[in-house]
């Protein structure tokens, strides 16, 4: 059984290559793989029955051809997104496709403060400054986030883990979900619309999907309602903000700050060294040159308990591939094939046996 891994990370990998190691003794064959998945690269899988995939591969209709043409039968996504495969297109070649429905909430949440904190208290521009020996205080002025509004988009587990520690700070809460969440209440919090979010809100965190209906909830009208001192932080899929317009709004002065681990265009950038090339993203480097604004390398999931938890589950699935199993976290799955059947109809929804 070969097993490929793409878009593994240097810290990742051992613990990987243990995990499976000890799940699947003397009966695996693991690569794993730097490189991201994509129509160039899908030559590479070849052979490989079991496909562990990444959050900025590309696995849309014509690279799960190729893989199902060279013998992918399994795709594991390695995170809870998966806006990066077509499904319908994965059910129509017949493949499996599951992903990590849940890992540890709090590595995401509190990043997502620790990008709030850096941009309302200048901490990159003082320990840049600190660093050269310059120890003034001019423009790192912050504000106490201590009775402030926070508006938060998207109140799942990674949501609520924000709004927990936001209660903490004291500050009043604003919330926007298709369903309201019992834990949120509890801790005080408002549901409103997003529009009166984005224009009451002096910090707004996203910790919803990547989905068509949200896909630029940031958009320029939202961005026109924000306050001009507002701070935006994006810790979820980069999608969400219309970058372009995030990057007017900041030509013209408004928004005091803004933190994102994540990017539209992050895929073939993000998790690799470009530091020796010539940066041709013309919109990311715009966005660079805004010295309120922090960007990092869509690293609020890296945990050492979170990738435990992403690996455990990958392991899982794979192994209730392997038993003709599927559970909670199986996106899609072929149904069970007659004995007259050659090629099993392929269904989003119709599972094989159920775990």
């Amino acid at each position: 059984m070969e097993i490929i891994a793409y878009g593994v990370l240097a810290d990742e990998r051992p613990l990987l290559e243990a995990a499976f190691d000890a799940a699947f003794p003397g009966n695996r064959q693991l690569r794993c793989l730097d490189l991201d998945l994509d129509r160039d690269t899908a030559p590479t899988a070849a052979g490989s029955e079991i496909i562990l995939s990444s959050v900025n591969d590309t696995l849309d209709a014509e690279v799960l051809r190729q893989l199902a043409d060279n013998g992918t039968r399994m795709i594991a996504q390695r995170s809870t997104g998966y806006n990066n495969v077509d499904l319908r297109a994965a059910g129509r070649l017949g493949l499996t496709v599951t992903r990590v429905s849940y890992y540890s909430p709090y590595a995401v949440a509190e990043f997502a403060w620790a990008l709030a904190l850096a941009v309302n208290r200048r901490i990159v521009r003082a320990s840049v400054r600190a660093r050269e020996f310059d120890f003034r205080l001019d423009g790192l002025l912050g504000r106490d986030f201590h009775g402030r509004t926070v508006g938060v988009l998207g109140t799942g587990k990674i949501g609520t883990a924000f709004t927990r520690i936001a209660h903490g700070f004291g500050m009043r809460l604003l919330g926007c979900d298709v369903t309201e969440n019992p834990e949120c209440l509890a801790l005080g919090m408002t549901y409103a619309d997003r529009y009166r979010i984005f224009a009451e809100a002096d910090l707004i965190s996203l910790h919803l999907p990547l989905l068509p209906e949200t896909r630029h909830i940031v958009d320029a009208a939202a961005l026109d309602l924000m306050k001009d001192d507002a701070v935006l932080i994006n810790s979820s899929r980069g999608g969400l903000i219309d970058t372009d317009a995030l990057v007017a709004a900041l030509r013209a002065g408004r928004l005091d700050g803004v933190g994102l681990d994540v990017y539209e265009e992050e895929a073939g950038l993000f998790h690799l060294d470009k530091s020796l090339e010539v940066m041709t993203d013309d919109t990311l480097a715009r966005l660079m040159t805004f010295r309120n604004v922090v960007v990092t390398s869509h690293q609020a999931y890296f945990t050492r308990d979170a990738l435990d938890q992403i690996i455990s589950v990958t392991v899982t699935n794979v192994r209730d591939y392997l038993a003709g199993l599927t559970g909670d976290n199986t996106l899609v799955a072929p149904e069970v094939s007659s004995p007259a059947t050659t090629r099993p109809t392929p269904s989003i929804t119709s599972p094989r046996r159920k775990r």
